[in-house]
């Protein structure tokens, strides 16, 4: 069997660690747990990330680089109305295509008791807001307006709202309102 590099080693544990906190929150996965699936030691686990929190947040940050990156890729030559348009599009589809992502965001926002969590969350927020008022020119407003449609996106995929066949689900689906915002 052939060794891993140290940088494969942590992206495996990474991969791993948010598989099991997307399947049993922060509060519910054990370091050991992971350990065993990544079929290494769990003191080694510590070395790389100090406590399972210090693992949690190296997840949650990942999270939040996927949405910044996603953002930055989605608004490339774009600005106003259609940067936010295009971003909202791509977040869309990452958490309605991704439910390992999605189940971290989530399980990020319900640890915020924790205050290096909820530090992290914030950080990762304030990179959000600032991403898509830099790329799209939007005043505070409007970004309030569509970070709050892309926490409305995270509820309605967590609900599978497109599977539901029900009028009010197939309002909530259709494209979102962007009139209202900055050109």
């Amino acid at each position: 069997m052939e060794r891993m590099t140290a940088d494969d080693r942590r992206a495996q544990i990474l991969r791993i660690s948010a598989e099991e906190f997307a399947r049993t929150g922060y509060y519910g996965t054990s370091v050991e747990t992971i350990a065993r699936k990544a079929e290494i030691s769990q003191p080694y686990v510590f070395r790389l990330f100090g406590t399972k929190r210090g693992l949690f947040i190296s997840v949650l940050d990942d999270s939040f680089e996927k949405i910044v990156d996603t953002f930055q890729q989605a608004s490339d030559g774009l600005s106003g109305v259609d940067a936010l348009v295009s971003m909202g599009n791509r977040y869309r589809n990452l958490v309605r295509d991704n439910r390992t992502f999605l189940l971290i965001q989530l399980h990020g926002f319900a640890a915020c008791e924790e205050p290096k969590i909820r530090t992290a969350v914030q950080n990762g927020f304030g990179r959000m807001w600032h991403v898509v008022q830099e790329n799209s020119g939007a005043d505070d407003v409007t970004v309030k307006q569509f970070l709050s449609l892309g926490m409305m996106l995270n509820d309605m995929a967590a609900m599978d709202l497109w599977s539901l066949d029900e009028p009010w689900a197939k309002a909530c689906v259709v494209a979102l309102p962007v009139e209202n915002w900055s050109r």
